[in-house]
């Protein structure tokens, strides 16, 4: 690392080749920590996490026994074993006890992006519920037609306040928080819908994965999908491969400089007008669907078999975007995880091989705050996965039932010494006295792996 440090003071090492570098140093160095630890108050498996995004301090899960709890993972509430271990104890929850609470179990629990005054709970009791974080008092109720599996909302959005919900039932449901109401509804699954998921490069693109096996996107503007992924549709004679671009791109920008005025007397080979005017080809995502341009009709293929491509032989049970809005990557119950260009559609045919993954349930995925990771919970583990070569780099141990989400947290801790990924367990046993007989009860952990020093 002092290396490096040293090289990057030199000018040997490019800032944003240091920058990735550490990054990847850190990411290769998690451990399980020793000295954090949250005591969950939960009595099931927990199903969600997600710490805020403004402060990055506050953890927010939901759990199979229909309460929700977040944590301050910044400030402990005391310390053990001499004050080498911080325990993080909820700062509140909300239970079936709560008047207004959920009754079956919370499938999603998902902060306001803006800040931590509200967050969000999707139940399978079929309600989403808008909680006031400081009265913890539910202050909107939008009533379902089946079990709620996802919710989302846009971190880009400034137009609009919509709750994305992918319920059992056919049809996506935008949930306005402004109004109260449902904004609209988007149909085109032939199956419950699994899991939701931004753009996060556009705040009106919507991407869902339904037990149909099919990826659609959705511009919220319109009534349609205007892109449904197809498994069999790949990148192979059209687009460079993924770990090639780099290298193209090197080839070709020491030929441009090797040919030097050249270029300035050479004719200008003329470029292919598209539908836009320019000779560029733009990104068909965030762009309203041309009437021009069959790929981008408001239901594509909808008198032909395009509309039924599916993305994985079984349920899409997992999405996430990249943070550049660039790439998918997508989880299915067939145990397959894949890695989409959403310039394009087309499957990268990136090989992760064959994880061992939830299919009864949605799962959480992970991506590294470059992009250059993605964390899967694979049963009792949690796994990384190079994303552009499909090579697992790191396994995760420390839980002893299955894992159902994961976070990966950029925000730094004590002046840039620790950075954790939070997973969870399903199921712990713990074993209490009452009244002279023991008593056991299940209750879900999480746990933290952080980078030392």
């Amino acid at each position: 690392m002092w290396k490096d440090i040293g090289d990057r003071e030199m000018g040997k090492i490019r800032p944003n080749s240091f920058s990735s570098r550490i990054k990847s140093n850190r990411i290769s160095n998690l451990q399980l920590s020793n000295n954090k630890d949250i005591v969950s108050s939960h009595r099931g498996s927990i199903n969600s996490l997600q710490v805020d995004l403004t402060e990055g301090r506050y953890l927010l899960s939901g759990a199979s026994d229909a309460s929700a709890a977040v944590f301050d993972i910044q400030r402990a509430t005391n310390y053990e074993g001499d004050g080498l271990i911080a325990k993080h104890k909820c700062l509140f929850s909300v239970d079936k006890q709560h008047q207004k609470g959920h009754k079956y179990a919370i499938s999603s629990a998902i902060w306001y992006p803006v800040d931590t005054g509200l967050f969000v709970t999707g139940s399978y009791d079929h309600h989403i519920k808008v909680w006031d974080t400081n009265t913890t008092q539910v202050v909107m109720n939008f009533k379902m037609p089946g079990k709620v599996y996802r919710t989302a909302m846009s971190t880009l959005a400034t137009s609009h306040m919509l709750i994305a919900a992918g319920t059992e039932d056919v049809q996506v449901r935008l949930c306005d928080i402004s109004s109260g109401a449902f904004a609209h509804t988007l149909s085109g699954h032939r199956d419950g819908v699994m899991t939701v998921e931004w753009s996060t490069s556009s705040e009106w693109v919507l991407i869902t994965g339904g037990c149909d096996g099919a990826i659609r996107f959705w511009d919220i503007r319109r009534a349609g999908c205007f892109l449904v992924l197809d498994q069999s549709q790949s990148q192979l004679g059209q687009r460079p491969p993924v770990l090639a671009r780099s290298a193209a791109n090197k080839v070709s920008v020491s030929k441009s400089l090797s040919a030097g005025q050249n270029l300035l007397v050479k004719s200008r080979v003329p470029q292919k007008k598209y539908a836009n005017g320019h000779g560029m080809k733009q990104s068909t995502i965030g762009r309203l669907p041309s009437k021009g341009y069959a790929r981008q009709r408001l239901h594509p293929g909808m008198l032909s078999i395009q509309d039924r491509a599916t993305a994985h032989y079984g349920a899409v049970t997992g999405l996430k975007v990249t943070d550049d809005g660039m790439y998918l990557l997508s989880a299915g119950s067939d145990s397959r995880i894949k890695l989409w260009d959403l310039e394009s559609g087309y499957n990268t045919l990136v090989n992760f091989g064959k994880v061992r993954l939830q299919a009864s349930k949605a799962i959480q995925l992970a991506v590294s705050q470059d992009s250059a990771q993605v964390f899967v919970p694979c049963m009792a583990v949690v796994k990384a996965f190079d994303v552009w070569s499909g090579k697992m780099s790191l396994t995760f141990r420390g839980h002893y039932e299955s894992v159902n989400c994961c976070w990966f947290s950029s925000q730094d801790q004590v002046a840039m010494i620790d950075k954790f990924l939070s997973g969870l367990q399903a199921n712990r046993l713990r074993m209490t006295r009452m009244k002279g007989r023991l008593k056991m009860r299940i209750v879900g952990v999480i746990r933290i792996w952080c980078y030392h020093l």
